[in-house]
């Protein structure tokens, strides 16, 4: 299987030998991940091994200590959480967040500005993406379905025109036909746009639908890395199977 850090130069995104604790708990433990420009990186784990953490700390929202995190190689482990977005990085969080009492449209302006010389009218490709956004645009965030509302926090992200969008279980909660929807536009943002995504996926037979690369964790420390094609049953069996 291939190494984490195989080539620095491919990666977009590196996270290298990072520590995080809350209290007297730690939650990674020297954690290693390596997202390759134009890859669709699975991040995959049973359930409380700290891949939502792991998100968290590469978009600033969760103080590490020890390491490095690198986009485009810069070190990002002192910015704030504001500037990772400004420089382009999209981030739909577990469990969504959009603003249930703003209207949609309210909520995809919040991404306008963010970039420098970002834009100043929401991209005509995100109602393009998403029609039902543009049908809702004055019904308010928290009266949409789930599905709806995953949707809306992908447009939202996409807003930021960012180099690497990162996923965190865009599936759940999400009925199947929206599933179906949601995985279709990340293949085609990824294989027509180019865009890099890093996506946690607990749902096997998506994540081999879309994923080119995958990363499996284990008590907060990486495990398995590979192509897709290496993701084996026996892989499966080892570290993902419960």
């Amino acid at each position: 299987m291939a190494a984490v850090m195989e080539d620095a130069a491919e990666n977009l995104l590196a996270v290298e030998k990072v520590d995080l604790r809350y209290g007297q708990s730690q939650i990674l433990w020297g954690m290693n991940l390596a997202v390759r420009r134009g890859s669709c990186t699975c991040l995959m784990g049973r359930n409380g091994v700290g891949k939502t953490t792991l998100l968290r700390a590469v978009m600033g929202l969760a103080p590490t200590f020890g390491g490095s995190i690198r986009f485009h190689g810069q070190d990002l482990v002192r910015q704030p959480a504001h500037q990772r977005a400004r420089i382009g990085i999209g981030y739909v969080p577990q469990g969504r967040e959009i603003f249930p009492q703003l209207t949609v449209l309210e909520n995809l302006q919040v991404g306008l500005g963010i970039r420098e010389h970002g834009l100043s009218e929401i991209p005509e490709r995100i109602y393009e993406l998403f029609p039902i956004l543009k049908q809702f645009l004055h019904r308010r965030g928290g009266d949409l379905s789930g599905g709806q509302q995953q949707q809306l926090a992908i447009g939202r992200a996409l807003v930021l025109e960012p180099e690497l969008l990162i996923l965190d279980e865009p599936n759940e909660g999400i009925q199947p036909n929206i599933v179906r929807e949601i995985g279709d536009i990340i293949i085609r943002l990824n294989r027509e746009v180019g865009l890099t995504v890093l996506l946690v996926e607990q749902k096997l037979p998506f994540a081999r639908r879309l994923g080119t690369d995958f990363v499996i964790m284990e008590k907060g420390r990486w495990v398995a890395t590979g192509t897709m094609s290496e993701l084996t049953d026996e892989v499966v069996k080892a570290h993902l199977a419960v």
